[in-house]
């Protein structure tokens, strides 16, 4: 596809000092120069065709209240409409609004520093929005969602949204109606930080979903995103869908945990909570908790959580689509909760959970006790480790061993196996299968209790660092 290209406003001159970023693939002789107004952008993006690349000049731009509209724009998946900053950050959009989508697909924004006082949405009406390596700080406005999905296939990759001390939330992910979920949104590569709200709701990083939509499966992957500091809710991960993906995710000093309230049916895989409040609380059905390593948290490790219900329906009221449902069938395995002062926890809602596998997990700490469940029917417990000066709890009796796992802390501060641990080889869960471990070592036949395999070659996955995420990752 031959790319266009845009000369609104612009000496030719200064092509020769367009950054090599914004060199046309179609060509290194063509490159895409500045519009340097809103009323050029906007004139560009209204006769944009696909593959057509749009660079907005450096500088602070106040848009008008109607917003930069995208109507009626197509690019297609290998020919992207791309609407870009001329260097990353350099393009500030403040006002009311910024972008407003309309029947559009295959639409790229990438490099704007937003500074507006509205929600940026992706309606139904649209597919395939991709926003990438952008930086939000919206308006400290009470309440306000800065990003609210409800288009299919979005993308949001590589932005650093952050500093926030009210309540919101940073994406908000619905759908169309009051009942569908936006499907297959993939969240990755993205920088949470800094929401410092202090009420005790409202304030996620993600909320995927809302109580209404919950039996709804999103299929949404939220992967390899960085979390610190955000204190502004419990949840920092809140699904509220069925059949999702989250994994890979490192949080870090921060209130809020991963928590699936309400929904059935997702795989929470290889992530990391380090030295904040909470962990992981599951309500639900048919979950797969694999992997995860959870460490210095000063509050709930590891919930397996009691209902207000046994099951949400379609049914329900409102009011009881709110309540919990209790957590049935979910598979806890390969997990590693280290010197939490709350490790594996239930509660003690009338609806006990049910036929949960707690299997191949190893838990070490230093007080309290390592297992404290409320009332529980039918759970499976198999070749769990307990470990250190903490008691057992109410742990059963078959259902653990309690041996050094021998772990040593490497240099990213994480504690793995060491060579002669018995956790190596010791694991007996045979399903479902579990190709790998948190580094993303290969498993193989004979796998190790806990997050960690052992291995003596440096780890693929590690905790996130902020070089990983953000506007200027890879």
């Amino acid at each position: 596809m031959q790319r266009r290209t845009f000369l609104r406003g612009t000496a030719v001159a200064a092509l020769a000092a367009v950054p090599l970023t914004h060199l046309a693939s179609a060509g290194a002789a063509e490159a895409a120069a500045p519009v340097a107004s809103l009323a050029a952008l906007q004139t560009a993006i209204n006769s944009a065709a696909p593959g057509d690349r749009i660079v907005l000049a450096d500088g602070t731009y106040t848009v008008p209240s109607g917003g930069i509209s995208v109507s009626g724009r197509n690019g297609t998946t290998d020919a992207p409409i791309t609407i870009v900053s001329e260097t990353r950050g350099g393009a500030v959009l403040q006002g009311e609004r910024s972008f407003v989508f309309s029947n559009s697909s295959n639409i790229t924004v990438s490099g704007f520093a937003f500074r507006q006082s509205t929600s940026l949405e992706l309606p139904a009406n649209c597919s395939r929005i991709r926003l990438t390596r952008n930086d939000f700080r919206f308006a400290d406005i009470d309440g306000l969602y800065w990003v609210v999905v409800r288009a299919d296939d979005a993308k949001i990759d590589r932005n650093h949204f952050h500093d926030k001390t009210t309540a919101g939330i940073f994406i908000v992910v619905d759908g169309p109606g009051s009942t569908a979920m936006a499907q297959r949104l993939h969240i990755f590569r993205n920088h949470f930080s800094d929401h410092s709200f202090g009420g005790a709701n409202g304030g996620e990083p993600i909320r995927l979903g809302v109580s209404g939509r919950a039996l709804s499966g999103a299929n949404a992957v939220v992967e390899y995103n960085l979390f610190e500091r955000c204190n502004g809710d419990p949840e920092t991960i809140s699904v509220k869908s069925s059949d999702n993906i989250i994994r890979y995710n490192t949080v870090r000093d921060s209130v809020g945990g991963i928590v699936l309230r309400h929904g059935n049916r997702s795989r929470v895989e290889g992530n990391y909570l380090l030295g904040g409040t909470d962990g992981l609380r599951l309500y639900g059905n048919d979950h797969l908790i694999v992997n995860n390593y959870l460490s210095g948290l000063s509050g709930r490790a590891l919930v397996v959580g009691s209902g207000t219900t046994r099951d949400h329906n379609s049914g329900e009221t409102t009011e009881e689509r709110r309540g919990n449902d209790a957590c049935d069938r979910a598979v806890i395995v390969h997990n590693t909760l280290l010197n939490n002062s709350g490790s594996l926890s239930g509660e003690t809602r009338a609806f006990e959970p049910r036929n949960v596998v707690i299997a191949d997990n190893l838990l070490v700490g230093a007080t309290g006790s390592l297992v404290a469940m409320g009332t529980t029917t039918a759970f499976t417990w198999q070749s769990n480790i307990l470990w250190g000066a903490a008691s057992n709890g109410n742990a059963p009796s078959g259902g653990y061993t309690r041996v050094d796992p021998k772990l040593v802390a490497g240099s990213d501060g994480i504690a793995r196996l060491s060579a002669g641990s018995p956790a190596i080889g010791a694991a007996t869960l045979a399903s479902p299968a579990v190709a790998d471990d948190i580094d993303g070592d290969a498993r193989g036949s004979a796998r190790d209790i806990g997050a960690d395999e052992y291995a003596t070659v440096p780890p693929a996955r590690r905790p996130l660092t902020t070089a990983d995420v953000g506007p200027n990752a890879a």
